[in-house]
């Protein structure tokens, strides 16, 4: 006999929480933007000059995740793309963010999703780089008009495919005769400035300045406002913004994270038909995120890390299934280059991949130990921590972006 689902679907229709719930959401743009009238007073100064058909100064602008550095800069853009259809002075933004897998991992790629936003037409592969720079050049320099370009999460970009990109399309501006652009980089990576190349720097970081997290009592204001226009009246307490904000002021003051974990904790409540979010909901809403956060972090990872991530997997999984023991760093790297030749991959150096996995070590997907061996040098001894719930759904990531 059939599952009876009518309950279930009377229930989410007629006992909703939420009077608008993409007020939570991402893609959310607010009216205003509590605790930020400086920082976005600062980036208008910088990018006004555009209203007089000047082009602005690049802007680097870079903060820890969910420190409103893109709806500060979503913000003022707009706003000013108002203004210059008033003084009818030709400014368009164009706006890319870098962590979408299959976008912004090659220049090709790059280029081609920008071609497109500005209307023109591109094959998705197939022409050589250097045709596709000439049509993206061609298409800005059609008439006299100024693009702002706003790569968000930049610093995953340069990950994938290195800072080459990011020099050349500084440059573009001695090479057009009608019109020009600047760039706005978002990065949360603070320091990502200091990790590329001199030339790079100079060019792209004309201006630049820090977004500061948010304290609890900045989260407390932001969940207040969102709540109001995002719940039905009495639905959330005090205490439960305040323990909200409390969780996120701890993961450096992250907002997104406030605003999701007030989300998913009324989603929760919701399944369980309560006419209010209790505190116990907000705990229970941080162990889902906790899950959700370590797909996250493997998406957001390059090519690379899949390959040695993916060998990992493959070695625990064939190592419990023929009681083989213990895997070491070696172990890794020799499964490494085969998962590089099967899959086309080229394949770095043991010294780089040692790297790589100490930089998912501290990442907590892995515990790599370091065992001595005498004369013989020391290794590393390494488990996978990854719940096994979430195995399976981190293997499918991999073999998405491996094409495996």
């Amino acid at each position: 006999m059939g599952v009876e689902l009518g309950n279930i679907f009377e229930s989410a229709i007629n006992n909703s929480l939420f009077s608008n719930k993409s007020v939570l959401q991402v893609r959310y743009t607010p009216d205003s933007i509590p605790h930020r009238d400086e920082e976005i007073k600062n980036i208008a100064s910088i990018l006004a000059s555009a209203l007089r058909g000047e082009r602005p100064s690049n802007l680097f602008v870079y903060g820890k995740t969910g420190t409103g550095k893109t709806l500060s800069v979503q913000y003022v853009c707009n706003e000013l793309k108002k203004k210059s259809e008033e003084l009818e002075v030709d400014v368009r933004f164009e706006y890319l963010n870098c962590k979408l897998r299959k976008v912004a991992d090659t220049e090709y790629r790059i280029l081609a999703a920008l071609i497109r936003q500005m209307g023109g037409d591109i094959p998705t592969t197939g022409l050589p780089t250097d045709q596709v720079w000439s049509r993206f050049i061609e298409l800005i320099d059609k008439k006299k008009q100024l693009i702002v370009f706003i790569f968000d999460e930049i610093d995953q970009a340069v990950k994938k495919m290195g800072d080459n990109f990011l020099y050349t399309i500084t440059r573009i501006n001695q090479e057009l005769n009608n019109a020009q652009i600047s760039i706005i980089g978002i990065s949360n990576n603070v320091v990502f400035l200091d990790e590329i190349d001199p030339r790079v720097r100079s060019s792209l970081g004309e201006e630049e300045f820090i977004f500061d997290i948010y304290n609890a009592n900045q989260l407390r204001d932001i969940l207040k406002e969102r709540c109001d226009a995002a719940f039905k009246k009495q639905v959330v307490s005090e205490g439960v913004i305040s323990k909200c904000a409390a969780y996120a002021a701890r993961e450096h003051g992250d907002a997104r994270r406030a605003l999701d974990l007030l989300r998913i904790a009324g989603e929760l409540s919701e399944r369980d038909s309560k006419k209010k979010i209790k505190e116990d909901y907000i705990d229970l809403a941080n162990d889902k995120m906790e899950k959700d956060k370590i797909l996250d972090i493997v998406k957001g990872e390059s090519k690379q890390y899949h390959v040695v991530l993916y060998a990992i997997m493959n070695l625990m999984k064939k190592h419990r299934e023929e009681d083989l023991g213990k895997i070491y760093t070696g172990d890794v790297y020799n499964g490494y280059l085969d998962i590089c030749t099967e899959t086309k991959t080229t394949n770095l150096t043991q010294r780089r991949i040692s790297d790589l996995i100490a930089g998912i070590d501290l990442q907590g997907l892995i515990n790599a130990k370091v065992i001595s061996n005498g004369r013989h040098g020391r290794t590393k001894e390494i488990k996978l921590s990854i719940p096994a719930n979430l195995l399976d759904k981190v293997e499918v990531i991999l073999k998405d972006s491996l094409y495996i």
